[in-house]
């Protein structure tokens, strides 16, 4: 069974501070990797999956894509 991790990300989401914790199997979660759970969390169900960035998708156009749907100003810390 994998280790789980608690991290505490602060964020702004359209201009409203907002914060979420993930339990994640990982040792350390870059502003990157948060910003793929953001736009997981708040943009994953939707029909759309197309504003999701790909797989491939490097840090910059992750955070592009981000502060293009309203997610900015991450900071990660660890539980």
């Amino acid at each position: 069974m994998a280790v789980m991790n608690r991290f505490e990300v602060h964020y702004a989401f359209n201009a409203a501070p907002r914060h979420h914790v993930f339990e994640l199997p990982v040792p350390d979660l870059s502003a990157e990797q948060a910003l793929m759970h953001l736009l997981q969390l708040h943009f994953g169900d939707g029909e759309n999956s197309l504003i999701m960035p790909t797989a491939d998708a490097g840090p910059d156009e992750i955070a592009q894509q981000a502060a293009e749907l309203g997610i900015v100003l991450v900071a990660v810390d660890s539980l």
